[in-house]
């Protein structure tokens, strides 16, 4: 696998992109030794207990914890939820640019992990025994800033620590995790329901384990010696949300492919309670076992897609063939769903939509991490990037969604255009990704 740096000064001042080929790997990624395989468990066990301290509540145990303290109050939970998404998205470049100039003997990223993990803990204790909705709030809040943090450290450990033929399979294996981790954290506080504290401590705890234990075996190099390359500022923190698009155009195309991918994604996932229940002419209420239904599906397609795609991507040498192909199943799948009216057909559509989703996820953050600007001094900072054009079309889809239900339906929500529209952005993002990004095969 190969990674792009700048543009020549050459091509630069021409303004051109011409196509080289592949550009030549670094000399960092040359020497860059492989990550034990005692190492890349550790990291994917890490990543699967900060997935479920931090999904666990946002999927079951906020909810559970709200409904005690205000009833019937849906519209607290949402706007709870909505505040820790916010927080995290924009706490993340500059988190990643302090980690970035971190100078300890811990190294750069440790002491990250650590403080995430501590504050991460501590507000699920501030949850856990919350006396009213707004000290809740205030405790998920802390808790999305903190485990989230975790989370975006152990994805820059990645840039910093695996070679370029691990990439793919990690990518895949923490991945499968993150999607697994959330349904096994369920299925664990659910033996523990009546107990409320527990079903924020148990998933949080087992999380601070396993983070504890990656800290203490995969030890980072000693970064005191080295030099810091210049002074922060509010101007270059405030910066730290920014590049030159010209200085890195694979990254750059790589970012607008998956903003265009995950945009297509959040269209349908927004809806798709509402799809169903219009589909297959029943409530609301009886929707509820048959997206349990999808879900279950859904994993298990999931799981194999990133397991399956990251493997091969390593083993062929490839990245981009499964960006195309990712976004080709994802694209089948939401004109599966768009022309069903049955429960069958809309169980396939979802399995390719997620198998899609999965195939995409994978081989995009190899890529990411095949191309990433700055390896050595600000992987922090331009992974924190990458999460944004993940999370801002989260954010924007609901929005823009209801524009699309309303356009040439009358008496009833448009959802075949819904699907539609979430397919070809799907595919064009693919299509981005596979016809413009030239610094990886």
């Amino acid at each position: 696998m190969t990674t792009s740096g700048r543009r020549s000064a050459s091509e630069a001042a021409e303004g051109g992109t011409k196509d080289t080929g592949p550009a030549p790997a670094s000399p960092s990624d040359v020497t860059r030794p492989r990550l034990s395989r005692g190492g890349i468990a550790l990291l994917v066990a890490a990543t699967f207990g900060a997935a479920m301290a931090l999904m666990v509540p946002m999927a079951f145990s906020l909810a559970l914890r709200a409904d005690r303290l205000a009833p019937g109050d849906e519209a607290a939970v949402a706007y709870i939820l909505g505040i820790g998404s916010v927080l995290s998205l924009i706490t993340g470049p500059p988190i990643g640019t302090f980690s970035d100039r971190t100078r300890s003997r811990l190294g750069r990223r440790t002491p990250y992990l650590i403080g995430g993990g501590v504050l991460g803990m501590a507000a699920l204790v501030m949850m856990a025994y919350a006396p009213n909705i707004t000290v809740l709030g205030a405790g998920w809040a802390l808790a999305a800033l903190g485990w989230g943090t975790v989370l975006g450290t152990l994805s820059t450990l990645q840039a910093d620590r695996l070679s370029p033929s691990q990439r793919g399979k990690v990518a895949g294996l923490t991945g499968a995790t993150t999607m697994v981790a959330p349904v096994v954290g369920v299925l664990l506080v659910g033996a523990v329901s009546d107990n409320h504290p527990l079903v924020f401590l148990l998933p949080g705890a087992l999380g601070a384990v396993l983070l504890a234990v990656l800290a203490v075996l995969v030890r980072e190099d000693d970064t005191r010696a080295l030099a810091v390359p210049q002074r922060l500022t509010t101007g270059r923190l405030l910066r730290a949300y920014l590049f030159d698009p010209r200085s890195y155009p694979d990254f750059t195309w790589h970012l607008l492919a998956r903003f265009v991918f995950y945009y297509g994604q959040s269209l349908y996932t927004s809806f798709v309670t509402f799809f169903y229940a219009e589909r297959l002419g029943i409530t609301l209420a009886e929707v509820a076992g048959l997206v349990a239904v999808s879900g279950g599906i859904s994993v298990v397609a999931m799981t194999a897609g990133t397991l399956g795609s990251g493997f091969l991507s390593d083993r062929l040498g490839r990245r981009r063939p499964f960006a195309l192909a990712a976004a080709v199943i994802f694209a089948a799948g939401t004109v599966a769903s768009a022309s069903a009216h049955t429960l069958a057909g809309l169980l396939a559509g979802a399995a390719l939509m997620n198998l899609g989703i999965a195939v995409f996820s994978a081989s995009s953050q190899a890529t990411v991490l095949d191309i990433l600007p700055e390896r050595e001094t600000e992987a922090g900072r331009f992974l924190a990037i990458v999460t944004l054009s993940q999370k801002v079309p989260a954010a924007l889809a609901p929005l823009t969604a209801p524009l699309l239900l309303s356009l040439g339906a009358v008496g009833e929500e448009n959802y075949t255009l819904l699907y539609f529209s979430s397919g070809v952005l799907g595919l064009l993002g693919g299509l981005i990704a596979f016809c413009r990004v030239r610094g990886v095969r």
